[in-house]
């Protein structure tokens, strides 16, 4: 730990360096990330409030002319959220008590109509999913798991309020209520809401925030649970197995419906005291009763987003521990933009570019930016720094823990002309139940493609199997298509380079053009210069009995002269 932190530090203070990718593939974040160098695999992520209508909605509907501008704000944060490469965002799905869509367990969110269970007419959390999708933007549902409002909040909600409706999975606390963690059947509630949720929904992820006890539990009233479930554990442990409980079942719940689903929470910042520095009395593990290093051990989580709006010692020694301790899985840190403000504050805009930087370097698997509002409207420079350190973009990174690669995209054509390169490649079927394989197309001038490198990206999961990439080069052209899972594993690149004037196919049939003038013949070689073929002229010509290769097929008058030229590939 101390040579480690020294290290980063050190590395931290030297000038900044640019480091160029390497290697022809790479399918994880270790093997492409460096310190200024934009990383190919990164979290560029932003939690979207809704509760008070922070960030969104602003328009309440009262009238259907409300509905579209209510959807129509949606719309202009997410294209400034596309403009600056952000890849995921955290919609607040389950608010407190309360939805956003249209559900058989929790009312409608007072948020969207200014009146608690009023439907809006419309389903925002469809029409949220349908948006990031269009910008290549993955949504995750953010699910507030037990905190239910205050006592106001609840009189508000009336019969509809869980404590009216299941008194017994509440807990009254400090002029708030929450769900009760120490209530088995807690856990088997926020199962069905999750249900809802991933069996109705597109969705990319569940985020559960808040899943914790109350940040001070003195007088906490437990003790009857405690008595009747405790089972000998200490009271802290009993705490922690019960907030495990509902986070582990959520996860295998989710990964029971739908594999490729991410799971994350939002743990406290700091997971528990280190060896030169304390937590100060708040952290995660004691707390507030978040195992969340142990979810990640265990395989319970998919990605951590701790909650780290310190700065300084309270900062980087912290995102340091939460990277060296992730097990294989996803740690982002939670960053918070707000503190630029005033009224926050008033950090210096450097610190929120140390911390991502710094972030970055400790091989961090992205950002997590807190709150949308704020990055948006450029509150304290925020944006401008963002887009600095995020100048490029990046892709989210992949859960190689749920799926393997896909296999590799065969080739069938490639032809090039004065327009540039047009590819097209066999479609590769999914594998256990998953959804529809996509792709990835890199390009570059040259004999090869580094896909490695984010400036080569050319096209992001498209579903087409075709794609023309519109540059006018007098050198060589590579090409290189990906196949990626639900799980965003890319398969081992299928590389093509296109000589000036060259074309290729892959193909049981290479069609040929029409009969030019009698006598015509075909001939084909290795890529030696072998002959392995010679014969008379076929529109049609099959190539399926030849062992795999690459080769030249040349078409002949009967004078000799040469008509046409094609390589291809079996």
């Amino acid at each position: 730990m101390n040579k480690t932190l020294t290290l980063l530090i050190l590395l931290f203070l030297l000038p900044p360096m640019v480091m160029a990718g390497g290697g022809v593939s790479c399918r994880s974040d270790k093997f492409c990330h460096s310190i200024e160098y934009s990383p190919k695999y990164e979290y560029r992520a932003v939690w979207l409030t809704t509760i008070e209508n922070l960030d969104w909605p602003h328009t309440q509907v009262k009238t259907p002319a409300d509905i579209e501008q209510q959807k129509a704000e949606l719309v202009v944060i997410l294209d400034s959220l596309q403009a600056m490469h952000i890849n995921t965002v955290l919609l607040q799905t389950r608010v407190r008590g309360d939805v956003i869509y249209p559900s058989s367990i929790e009312p409608f969110s007072h948020v969207l109509t200014g009146v608690s269970g009023k439907n809006p007419g419309y389903d925002p959390l469809a029409f949220a999913i349908e948006e990031c999708h269009k910008r290549g933007i993955q949504l995750h549902a953010w699910m507030v798991t037990l905190p239910l409002g205050k006592v106001e909040h609840i009189r508000r909600l009336g019969k509809n309020a869980l404590p009216v409706k299941m008194n017994a999975l509440c807990t009254r606390y400090k002029g708030a209520w929450y769900m009760e963690p120490g209530n088995p059947a807690t856990a088997d509630y926020i199962v069905e809401l999750v249900r809802e949720i991933v069996g109705k929904y597109d969705v990319d992820g569940i985020h559960l925030d808040y899943v914790r006890y109350p940040d001070t539990v003195n007088g906490y009233p437990d003790g009857s649970l405690y008595r009747k479930y405790g089972k000998g554990q200490t009271l802290a442990d009993w705490r922690r197995s019960n907030i495990t409980r509902i986070a582990g079942s959520v996860y295998s719940t989710v990964k029971e419906l739908k594999p490729w689903v991410r799971v994350s929470c939002a743990p406290l910042g700091k997971y528990d005291n280190l060896t030169r520095y304390s937590s100060l009395g708040w952290d995660a593990y004691n707390t507030v009763f978040q195992d969340a290093q142990g979810w990640l051990r265990d395989g319970q989580m998919d990605i951590l987003f701790p909650m780290l709006y310190f700065k300084g010692n309270n900062f980087f020694p912290f995102v340091l521990d939460w990277c060296e301790n992730r097990y294989g899985r996803h740690v982002a840190p939670g960053i918070g933009i707000y503190r630029l403000m005033p009224e926050y504050g008033g950090w210096p805009q450097m610190e929120i570019e140390r911390q991502m930087r710094t972030s970055r370097s400790a091989t961090a698997n992205g950002v997590m930016m807190f709150r949308t509002a704020h990055l948006v409207g450029n509150a304290g420079g925020v944006r401008d720094i963002f887009t600095r350190v995020c100048d490029k973009p990046a892709l989210v990174p992949p859960m190689d823990w749920i799926a393997e690669a896909p296999s590799m995209p065969e080739l069938v054509t490639v032809s090039r002309n004065q327009d540039g390169v047009t590819l097209r490649w066999c479609r590769v079927k999914p594998v256990n139940g998953f959804p529809a394989v996509r792709y990835n197309v890199y390009a570059a001038i040259g004999d090869t493609v580094d896909i490695c490198n984010v400036d080569n990206l050319l096209s992001v999961e498209q579903s087409d199997t075709l794609c023309h990439w519109a540059c006018r080069s007098n050198g060589n052209m590579a090409m290189a298509v990906t196949a990626v899972d639900a799980c965003g594993v890319e398969s081992a690149p299928l590389l093509v380079s296109v000589p000036l004037g060259g074309s290729m196919q892959r193909s049981g049939i290479i069609g040929l053009p029409e009969q030019q003038s009698w006598g015509q013949r075909i001939k084909v070689k290795d890529v030696f210069g072998r002959e392995v073929h010679y014969g008379k002229y076929s529109r049609e010509f099959d190539v399926s009995a030849f062992p795999p290769g690459r080769y030249i097929l040349s078409v002949y008058n009967r004078h000799g002269a040469l008509l046409h030229k094609v390589e291809f590939v079996r």
